[in-house]
């Protein structure tokens, strides 16, 4: 069956969708031989040759990780800097796997890695609105106006965060345990939005994608998911099929 080039780099775990989209602009891609830049070419991966940078594409099984992420890891497959980025910590598993998103240098938690870039695009992808759940630790101790504020939106960098839901896990004295559950992924965001509260973000950790939890999953430490695992991600019902994949 024909789809779209793009849609099969990424069910082929070349690239996200979008990464796709400029290797076909490059010049990268060819189908029967032919260079292939148009977005809207189609491709049958049963019975047409697709290649990349020259390679034969190869329809690898899909692998769903869900990795708990240490401070101090890149979430990047290589970095010029030459700090450990997360692949280090998926040796077991000879497939590449990507990151889905990403999460800071100095932030823990959740992070999900497959080489699917249909599920990665599904999940970023804003029309799924995809919850993240993270709890930080920040300075002081927020007002319940401020939290009200964060439940509404905020403007930051130019646009307005989308609705959150907020739950004070923890109060100490001058610092506080926060949940904040988010539909976007901007960069550092949910730092930014406790800094402009005036509350500044001692630690961070993202606990859950959907309802699939981070739970006892120890630091460092990953597990391989299953089709259930997934359809938690997405509230039910996954967006997409998945092939090659074991119950």
């Amino acid at each position: 069956m024909e789809e779209r080039l793009q849609k099969i780099l990424a069910k082929a775990g070349i690239a996200s969708r979008r990464s796709a989209e400029q290797l076909i602009r490059d010049g990268r891609i060819r189908v029967n031989g032919q260079v292939v830049m148009e977005m809207g070419c189609k491709a049958d991966p049963a019975h047409d040759r697709i290649t990349c940078d020259g390679k034969p594409m190869a329809f690898e099984e899909k692998v769903y990780v869900l990795l708990n992420k240490p401070a101090g890891y890149v979430t990047t497959l290589s970095d010029p800097q030459g700090r450990p980025v997360v692949t280090d910590l998926i040796t077991e598993i000879p497939l590449r796997l990507f990151p889905v998103g990403r999460l800071d240098l100095d932030t823990e938690g959740a992070l999900l890695m497959t080489n699917d870039g249909e599920l990665g695009n599904s999940i970023l992808h804003p029309r799924f609105e995809v919850k993240k759940t993270y709890e930080a630790l920040v300075v002081g101790c927020p007002t319940p106006d401020k939290l009200n504020r964060l439940e509404q939106g905020i403007e930051l960098d130019g646009f307005r965060t989308r609705p959150a839901a907020i739950r004070v896990l923890k109060r100490h004295k001058d610092q506080t345990l926060i949940e904040i559950v988010i539909h976007e992924g901007k960069k550092r965001q949910v730092r930014k939005m406790f800094q402009a509260l005036n509350h500044r973000v001692l630690h961070l950790k993202r606990t859950a994608y959907g309802q699939l939890k981070l739970g006892t999953l120890p630091l460092g430490k990953y597990r391989v998911l299953t089709p259930d695992d997934l359809k938690k991600i997405f509230s039910g019902k996954i967006p997409f099929t998945i092939k090659n994949i074991p119950d």
